[in-house]
């Protein structure tokens, strides 16, 4: 089959994307497992057998496996690749990671971009925000959006950009979800969960994330002595109420070493 798109990795994201854009004729993948084999048939995907029937004369490769397979993905269809095809890596990792991978695509002659995927792909599907990065980027760009992909933008030349957005973004959205348990599973033990809520309803007031973050760091540089003290009682009374305070430690540490910084964030 000569496919115009190539999917290595059929989980979620992948078989989301296909079933959105209506990829039937047009795509073939391959996955480690076989079993997602007719998930692709029915999507009208070409089930391929190996990772050079996959890719065949594809021009665009989306690179959409599991974190940690992200470079063996790259090394084992690096050599695969049609000439000046342009291999996607769309996984979630380090701009480490994504420099070590397309190092390999490049070394073999293939078009390496960095994209980095900023909201769960369901339910956004093609409306997910696509970050962009590379000297190939602005290609890509065009390709995704003639493949259905409708919110992307090119952030810079430089592969490992887009990651860096994702990743230290990740940092705040993560540790939110993780700190948001660790409150939940405390607020819950000790029968005052309505309490809490009502009181954080109260005191929020919305702002840009740049004025949050300016407050926020402000804070920590003069009072973080003081903070990291209350935060060590925060720990003493999860502790007591049989929560493992895995976040709250490392607040306590941050806000420590924050006190007395100085602290400027560069505006464009």
């Amino acid at each position: 089959m000569e496919s115009q798109i190539a999917l290595i990795g059929f989980g979620e994201a992948a078989s989301t994307f296909a079933r959105a854009a209506g990829w039937a004729g047009r795509a073939a993948s391959f996955d480690i497992n076989p079993a997602r084999s007719a998930v692709m048939a029915e999507l009208g995907v070409h089930a391929a057998e190996g990772r050079q029937a996959a890719l065949g004369s594809a021009g665009l490769v989306l690179s959409l496996v599991t974190a940690d397979e992200a470079v063996n993905a790259a090394r084992q269809c690096a050599g695969l690749l049609a000439g000046g095809a342009i291999w996607c890596d769309m996984n979630s990792v380090a701009p480490d990671t994504k420099r070590e991978a397309a190092a390999l695509i490049e070394a073999a002659g293939g078009r390496y971009v960095d994209v980095a995927v900023l909201a769960p792909v369901d339910p956004a599907r093609l409306a997910v925000p696509l970050l962009l990065a590379g000297a190939h980027a602005a290609e890509a760009e065009s390709l995704l959006n003639a493949a259905g992909f409708a919110n992307t933008r090119v952030v810079g030349d430089e592969i490992g950009r887009a990651s860096a957005i994702k990743m230290i973004r990740s940092v705040m959205v993560k540790g939110m979800e993780a700190l948001t348990a660790e409150m939940m599973l405390a607020a819950e033990a000790a029968g005052v969960t309505d309490e809490v809520l009502a009181s954080l309803d109260a005191s929020e007031k919305p702002k840009p994330w740049g004025d949050k973050a300016d407050y926020n760091i402000e804070r920590m540089t003069t009072h973080g002595l003081r903070r990291a003290a209350e935060m060590e009682e925060s720990c003493k009374t999860l502790r007591s109420l049989g929560v493992d305070p895995v976040m709250t430690e490392g607040t306590v540490v941050r806000q420590r070493a924050m006190a007395g910084q100085t602290f400027q964030r560069r505006t464009a």
